[in-house]
């Protein structure tokens, strides 16, 4: 089962490419993520086997980040059907030979979203290193064509740093994996396999300044793609230039991937006593990546920049919950998925009002409340969630991590953290309230049917936002029991 999740939208991306028919591309993209969906869903009532040795397996954190993923892909994708359709519509009738040029657009886009897909399922079934890294870098290329998706010089730009920060950040993750190689080297100088497992079990026996340089390596690698700062620079240009859809998988599944990598070295380091170690490196570069937030959400006038400058909060809350420990760890795996489901929603959302506005500057957007009823309904909601009110679920995993932080005594941490928290919530409910309220402007372009219709997929979103606020499902809890003991 576990290479039929990566096999089924591998090929059906190859499938895509050769696809003429824009319907039968469509129900193909559907199809595929709902049969991953389906797939993902059963791995929890049966566990797959192994597969390829060991090389492919599912533990507590695989399983939570693919099924994360597969139901944040089916969601981006029923909106995806519509957002193809008018961008279709609109390019056939500005010019008569565009109907070409769109259809090799629309066919390439479709099946970067599926080979994306197998990227990330890749990611969260490797549990040997070396294809972990390679999986991340596929994430990578198969990701950057979707960035470029609008043919703009502002998203030429966007893919190409996205292509080469991310590169340069990866290729220090591949060699922390060396050293790793090196810190993991039995007495008598054989290697041990990279299987994590393996890994685990001969912690002990690390050569400590080889791991120590070892994960400095892998956290700048896999936090350069994770967006933490300061390596997140190519994060604010992607996510802005993106289409809606792609930005909604790139903050709520790729920078789950990127973690997850961090996360396998901070299991050996929990595993080899070198704990302390690694919490201060991740709560330092957490509390930082919160601390640059929140200067630039400040003052901010473009919408999805903001939502993007959101993302490298959250992934400092993140690192930051990792590096407190005990229950703030579960903290951290359970904001995994509330930012995934509220950034998700947030990026779609704003998908309809750039539609409708046809600008990301905030201060030219005014009434949504009135023009897109449902969205405006959902942009506050969203709003209120990501910056941690209650009842949504954010609030109840950044009060986690913030308790464990005050019964650890980490009092410092804990003010410094509550106070960014407050400074970002401050800076994003000024725009964001505005764009809601008041009179919409002259400027405001004719409702898109797709802007009215897929108001559907957010909605379902939030409604699982509020819903993780005030009620996690039993077998969701012992998962991230599970995931946060092997975390420590």
């Amino acid at each position: 089962m576990i290479v039929l999740l990566i096999v089924i939208p591998a090929s059906a991306g190859i499938v895509a490419f050769f696809v003429e028919s824009d319907r039968l591309r469509r129900i193909l993209l559907l199809s595929t993520a709902i049969v991953q969906t389906a797939l993902s869903l059963a791995t929890w009532m049966v566990s797959p086997a192994p597969a390829l040795t060991g090389w492919l397996a599912e533990d507590a954190l695989g399983r939570l980040i693919e099924t994360l993923t597969s139901i944040l892909f089916l969601a981006a994708c029923f909106y995806a059907v519509a957002y193809l359709r008018e961008e279709r519509r609109q390019t056939h009738s500005d010019f008569e030979e565009g109907f070409l040029f769109s259809n090799a657009r629309e066919a390439s886009f479709t099946a970067c979203l599926l080979f994306f897909l197998a990227a990330m399922t890749l990611v969260a079934v490797s549990q040997q290193l070396a294809l972990l890294w390679v999986a991340v870098e596929a994430t990578t290329l198969a990701s950057a064509p979707l960035i470029y998706f609008h043919r703009h010089h502002r998203s030429l730009e966007a893919a190409w740093k996205y292509l080469l920060i991310c590169s340069v950040g990866i290729a220090l993750a591949l060699l922390g994996i060396f050293f790793l190689v090196v810190a993991a080297s039995n007495p008598d100088g054989s290697s041990v396999p990279l299987m994590v497992q393996n890994l685990r079990s001969n912690a002990h026996h690390l050569n400590a300044p080889w791991f120590k340089a070892a994960f400095v390596l892998l956290l700048v690698g896999f936090g350069t793609k994770m967006g933490l700062a300061p390596f997140h620079t190519w994060l604010p240009d992607a996510h802005s230039e993106a289409p809606s859809v792609a930005s909604a998988l790139l903050s709520g599944a790729l920078l789950n991937c990127a973690f997850l990598g961090i996360l396998r070295a901070q299991e050996i380091s929990v595993a080899g006593g070198l704990a302390a170690f690694s919490d201060k490196l991740l709560l330092v570069f957490g509390l930082v990546s919160m601390g640059v937030a929140a200067a630039f959400i400040s003052g901010q006038t473009d919408y999805k920049r903001m939502l993007a400058y959101s993302s490298v909060e959250h992934m400092g809350i993140l690192a930051v919950g990792v590096g407190l420990g005990g229950a703030a760890v579960f903290g951290a795996v359970l904001h995994v998925i509330n930012h995934a489901l509220t950034k998700a929603m947030l990026f779609l959302v704003a998908g309809n009002l750039l539609a409708v506005y046809r600008t990301k500057n905030s201060a030219e957007v005014s009434g949504a409340l009135s023009v897109l009823p449902v969205s405006g309904v959902l942009w506050l909601v969203g709003l209120f969630a990501i910056t941690g009110s209650p009842p949504f679920g954010p609030f109840l995993s950044e009060f986690t991590i913030l308790k464990a932080a005050l019964d650890h005594g980490q009092i410092f941490v804990a003010i410094v953290y509550l106070t960014l928290l407050a400074v970002i919530m401050a800076a994003m409910a000024a725009p964001a309230l505005a764009m809601a309220q008041g009179t919409p402007g002259a400027h405001v372009a004719a409702l898109p049917a797709r802007a009215l219709a897929l108001s559907v997929v957010p909605a379902i979103l939030g409604i699982a936002v509020l819903v993780m606020g005030i009620y996690v499902p039993p077998v969701l809890t012992r998962a991230l029991r599970e995931a946060a003991h092997v975390l420590g």
